[in-house]
C-alpha cells in the first residue's frame, strides 16, 4: 500500500489524501451502529460509530482482510455538529478497532439515513495483498 501525498501539500490528519494498492479488492456496504440481532445498544454517536466500525471489520474478516487493508472510508453522518463534538471519542475508538491506520476518507453530511435511530453509517473499501 502506498500513501499518495502530492509534494508541498500539508499532511492531512486522520486520513491519507488517497492510497494506491494491488491485491483483492473486499467492499463493504455501508454499516450502522446496530449489534448482530440489528439492536441499537446506544443512540450516542461514538457509540454507534464504535460498532459501525466494529461491524466492518467483522464483514472484513470474512474475506480474510484486516483493518489495515482498508484503502477507503465513507461515513454518512446525520448531524455535522454531533460528529465534530465527539472527535475525541471518535478517536479514541477508531484506534483502538482499526488502529493507527489512515486510509482515504470523506465526511458528508446527509439529512437522514434509512435507519431512523442511526446517527452513522461508514461505508468501507479494502485491498488484501497479493501474495
Amino acid at each position: 500500500m502506498e500513501i499518495l501525498q502530492p509534494p508541498g501539500w500539508p499532511r492531512p490528519r486522520g486520513y491519507a489524501n488517497g492510497i494506491a494498492a494491488r491485491g483483492r479488492f473486499v467492499f463493504v456496504s455501508g454499516m450502522i451502529g446496530w449489534d448482530a440481532e440489528g439492536r441499537f445498544p446506544s443512540d450516542d454517536f461514538a457509540a454507534q460509530a464504535r460498532q459501525a466500525l466494529s461491524n466492518a471489520v467483522a464483514v472484513l474478516r470474512e474475506a480474510g482482510a484486516r483493518p489495515e487493508h482498508i484503502v477507503r472510508m465513507t461515513w454518512y453522518v446525520v448531524d455535522k455538529r454531533e460528529y465534530l463534538a465527539a472527535s475525541g471519542a471518535l478517536g479514541a475508538a477508531y484506534r483502538e478497532i482499526i488502529g493507527a491506520h489512515y486510509p482515504a476518507m470523506t465526511a458528508v453530511a446527509v439529512s437522514a439515513l434509512i435507519e431512523d435511530r442511526a446517527r452513522v453509517e461508514i461505508e468501507v473499501t479494502a485491498v488484501v495483498p497479493e501474495e
